[in-house]
């Protein structure tokens, strides 16, 4: 469903449980981000409707969640850590256009989002199944769920924007350049991405 070109390892989970508190701090963090970047596409695009319905309630949503991983890590005893930077995503955000028309960068926008809850989806899933802490198996299962409706969202609204077949022939680039990302990148047990 995702169409992701190169799938991460499941030893990921292995690494990532090692340091299970790394990886709730920088999840929390994402979530944040996540709630950010829809604020900040309705500010800027306040004018496009149907993108402020639809990412209003994911706004919510992605605070929601926010709440619920720190909620997690105050029950295991952990601090909510300083932030880390993104490396993923300062790698996406290169493939995003500068130039060009205003529609050609808002369709880019929507698709990193996507590519990012794709990716994010996709960790959660192999967590959900893979984790040894059986309390956290559910846990990650209901984020993968949420993850893959909000790309599904953001793929919906730049097909909304821009022709579809220009927005299928734009997935496909970001896809390859997300392969080649994931490929340079080493496994961390620290980072959901």
């Amino acid at each position: 469903m995702l169409g992701l070109k190169l799938a991460t390892d499941p030893f990921w989970v292995n690494i990532a449980e090692k340091t299970i508190d790394e990886i709730l701090i920088d999840h929390a963090y994402c979530e944040q981000k996540a709630a950010t970047t829809c604020i900040s596409l309705i500010v800027k695009h306040p004018d496009r409707s149907e993108l402020v319905e639809e990412l209003t309630p994911i706004v919510a949503e992605e605070w929601g969640h926010f709440r619920k991983v720190l909620k997690e890590l105050k029950a295991r005893g952990f601090a909510f850590g300083p932030n880390r930077s993104d490396d993923y995503v300062t790698q996406l955000m290169k493939f995003q256009r500068q130039g060009g028309n205003e529609a050609d960068r808002l369709m880019d926008r929507l698709l990193i989002s996507a590519m990012i809850e794709a990716r994010s989806c996709e960790r959660f899933r192999l967590l959900s199944l893979h984790i040894n802490d059986e309390s956290l198996r559910p846990f990650y299962h209901d984020f993968m769920v949420s993850e893959a409706g909000h790309y599904r969202t953001f793929i919906d609204l730049a097909k909304l924007y821009a022709p579809e077949e220009k927005v299928k022939a734009r997935w496909q680039e970001m896809l390859e350049f997300e392969a080649g990302i994931m490929k340079n990148r080493a496994l961390r047990g620290d980072r959901m991405h």
